[in-house]
């Protein structure tokens, strides 16, 4: 029986123990909630991810096989002058947001997609190829933006959800059972101590009656004595 060690068997400490395993209780129930809450936001985030990784992977492609195809119909000294040719860069903010109790980012990014007339670039002296090339890339680039966004929020949810599972069997394996103990074994030392005070009070009563009745036969007995003579 693992008992709390400096633990007290008194009823001060008794009553404490027993608001505590409460409290154990009520934080265990709790958190197994969230862990469970956590558990479903996690599947939901995860079948997420893996939907916008493809997406990613197949915008990457795309893009790189027109990227190809552009050097291939334009040469690299052109491609690398459109390149330049890009005036501003999108503007992009991190807020955040939470899921049962953990805070996850929030990208809130203007689109990267532009109109050709936006890109910075001249449109007549420029092929089809690099046109589509640029706009494959800024799809590749909203993609890696909801990546970034859904995969940090789902590092951040495996994260607490491992810190919630410690907590649960903690409380559930070592806590609980801990402060349970304990209680029992401060129940069956009151009960023995209880035992022991009945026990003590008895001899002293029966000591007391023998006094008594002793003091009253040496009473009867001078009474007799005196009678006599």
């Amino acid at each position: 029986m693992p008992v709390i060690r400096g633990t007290k068997p008194t009823r001060a400490v008794l009553i404490a123990l027993k608001r505590r395993m409460k409290v154990a209780k009520t934080g265990h129930s709790l958190l197994k909630m969230k862990r469970d809450g956590l558990m479903i936001e996690f599947f939901e985030v995860l079948n997420k991810a893996k939907t916008v990784r493809k997406e990613l992977v197949d915008a990457l492609v795309k893009a790189e096989q027109r990227l190809h195809m552009a050097m291939a119909i334009e040469g690299t000294v052109a491609i690398h002058s459109v390149a330049y040719a890009l005036q501003t860069e999108p503007s992009i903010q991190l807020q955040s947001r939470n899921i049962m109790g953990v805070v996850v980012p929030k990208i809130a990014a203007e689109s990267v997609q532009k109109k050709m007339y936006e890109r910075g670039y001249g449109i007549i002296g420029t092929s089809a190829a690099i046109d589509e090339a640029t706009e494959a890339y800024e799809t590749l680039l909203d993609k890696i933006i909801l990546a970034a966004e859904v995969e940090t929020a789902l590092i951040r949810l495996v994260e607490d959800i491992d810190s919630t599972k410690r907590r649960v069997n903690a409380l559930e394996f070592k806590v609980i059972p801990d402060i349970k103990d304990t209680i029992k074994f401060i129940g069956m030392a009151l009960e023995e101590m209880e035992r022991d005070n009945v026990v003590k009070l008895k001899m002293l009563k029966g000591k007391s009656q023998r006094r008594v009745a002793a003091e009253e036969a040496k009473k009867l007995a001078e009474a007799a004595a005196k009678a006599s003579a």
